[in-house]
């Protein structure tokens, strides 16, 4: 008979846990359902006014748009929900990169600004208009024949440059145009006596051989035009 207590308490105890278990599991389903009747009550509000307007919407384009479509288009965003999350983690990456980079390239920006100033500060810019209007009157001033054959002596051409660019060459003209600029400022004596008293200066006689020399080179040349 002394057991007999025993086993009612124990009895008592898994009964009083169960009623225990029960009772939270009640609280927990008031809880949800309340939860759930707040969202609704939120949501409810939103969604008398979105409705409307998704109508309105949909008849705007229910002559272009079928249920079908719309149905396709649904499931084509599910089964590309990943590829369309990693598009978007892209698009924050790629955010990221221009935030941290705008600084630098505000610089990089005020950098350019600054050369074009200075640039047209030196005259670089009205030096390319004027070589531009040169240019123009170039193109405007040959014929097609006149390129063509411009092209044909393009090599001897930028030879002969090149011969009469030689620092020698230069030296030379530019001390003789010099020379003749002073010398001109001279008051000429071109009586006969004047022409042979010259001529007893070796420095006259000289440039005059050479100046012969060089109309010998050149009747030599117009005498034989293969030359």
């Amino acid at each position: 008979m002394s057991d007999v207590p025993i086993e009612l308490s124990a009895k008592i105890d898994a009964l009083t846990v169960q009623v225990a278990y029960l009772s939270e599991q009640a609280r927990q389903a008031e809880r949800q359902r309340q939860e759930r009747a707040e969202l609704v009550r939120d949501v409810t509000p939103i969604a008398n006014q979105a409705f409307p307007l998704a109508i309105e919407q949909l008849e705007e384009v229910q002559e272009y748009v079928d249920l079908a479509d719309l149905l396709r288009l649904l499931k084509r965003l599910l089964r590309n929900a990943r590829n369309l999350e990693r598009m978007l983690d892209q698009l924050e990456a790629v955010s990221d990169l221009a935030d941290t980079l705008g600084p630098l390239t505000d610089q990089a920006f005020e950098k350019s600004v600054d050369a074009l100033a200075e640039m047209e500060r030196k005259g670089y810019f009205a030096f390319a208009r004027g070589g531009a209007h040169i240019l123009d009157a170039l193109v405007t001033s040959f014929s097609e024949d006149d390129v063509r054959r411009l092209g044909d002596n393009i090599v001897l051409i930028v030879n002969t440059v090149k011969d009469m660019t030689q620092p020698e060459i230069m030296g030379f003209v530019r001390n003789t145009l010099m020379l003749a600029e002073k010398e001109l400022e001279q008051p000429l004596d071109i009586s006969t006596l004047g022409l042979v008293r010259q001529m007893g200066d070796p420095r006259v006689r000289r440039g005059l051989a050479l100046t012969l020399r060089v109309l010998q080179a050149i009747g030599a040349q117009a005498a034989d035009p293969s030359r």
